[in-house]
């Protein structure tokens, strides 16, 4: 089966209609608070892509409970070169003022692969520039947008006029979300054909045959009602949304290209050809329905693979890895001699 069948063809103009400031001002009334920041400076970027996890100089709140700086030695962040954005620290305390909180992504990318940094009771909320700057270094998902080789890959272009695309810093009003609510939606040739939950945890009540038949009838209103006529780019997208609690009615999290680089959760991508294909009136609903569901979480935390102790997050600071594995084994040494 060809990947041109299964996927719609990969333009960077295709793509670039999912990064955020494109679709956001048409569908901010039904989406969560956000505000865009760009252009960044060029040494924004080289933060980003610089080694070792570290926070700026100056971004720093007051040191709170909550904040990684209560476990990073200055002198070891300053290693190497040292960066400063007073002027973007500003921006993001201004919003943090009228947000309350915040939470950041990049054009494309969130750094969810990162909420272990920040307290669990509230993830990937952040009260402070240092919180942000932090979870964005520590990400491996937005290391996808810094590079137009990873933003436009799959696609074909002239590499001598490569597409033109310009980094932004998106600052996302912060709430407490019930992931049970969560939903990816797929929209191929201008049809919704499926739906998955997000989360991957088992929820009883999701088994409900009543509660089932509600999540598709308010997200196929919801999509025909408020997304369908307005989205202008190609017919072929994906789109997640959270649901009131009353699974009444959406809001737009977010849009994504309808590519391999977007994981189609309880679906295929070959599955979803097939549903397709049959030409059905209503979406076909997937959820995990049972807790030995093959991809249902197994009280491990998500991303875990990304996770470090923040002893050594603290430690890995400006480091390379031979020097970091050196300072790691001993500071486990002189904890042992502690002990002894």
């Amino acid at each position: 089966m060809s990947s041109h069948r299964i996927f719609p063809l990969q333009t960077p103009d295709y793509l670039l209609s999912f990064q955020f400031s494109s679709w956001y001002p048409t569908f901010s009334s039904i989406s969560i608070k956000s505000t865009i920041i760009r252009p960044l400076d060029q040494a924004f970027k080289e933060y980003l892509d610089s080694d070792g996890i570290f926070v700026p100089e100056g971004s720093e709140n007051v040191p709170t409970e909550n904040s990684l700086s209560d476990y990073e030695d200055e002198d070891d962040a300053a290693v190497g070169r040292s960066f400063s954005f007073p002027d973007l620290d500003e921006r993001i305390r201004q919003t943090i003022k009228e947000y309350g909180a915040t939470f950041p992504k990049l054009n494309f990318s969130s750094p969810k692969d990162a909420s272990w940094v920040l307290p669990p009771s509230s993830p990937l909320k952040c009260t402070s520039p240092s919180d942000v700057y932090i979870l964005l270094k520590s990400s491996d998902f937005v290391s996808h947008d810094l590079s137009i080789d990873t933003v436009f890959e799959g696609c074909q272009y002239d590499p001598s006029n490569p597409p033109s695309y310009q980094l932004e810093l998106v600052l996302r009003k912060w709430y407490p979300i019930d992931r049970s609510r969560e939903f990816r939606c797929f929209v191929r040739e201008g049809r919704l054909i499926g739906i998955s939950q997000r989360d991957t945890n088992f929820y009883d009540f999701m088994n409900e045959p009543k509660t089932q038949n509600k999540i598709v009838e308010t997200l196929q209103r919801f999509w025909k009602e408020e997304i369908k006529s307005k989205w202008h780019g190609q017919q072929d997208y994906i789109f997640d949304v959270l649901m009131t609690r009353d699974l009444s009615r959406g809001h737009i999290l977010d849009f994504n290209p309808y590519a391999p680089r977007t994981d189609p959760l309880l679906f295929t991508y070959e599955e979803l050809l097939s549903v397709c294909a049959q030409g059905l009136s209503t979406p076909e609903l997937r959820i995990i329905d049972s807790p030995l569901h093959p991809v249902a979480t197994r009280n491990a935390p998500a991303h875990q693979h990304n996770m470090l102790p923040i002893e050594a997050l603290a430690l890995s600071s400006g480091r390379d890895i031979n020097d970091f594995s050196d300072v790691w084994k001993k500071e486990i040494q002189q904890s042992m001699n502690d002990d002894n």
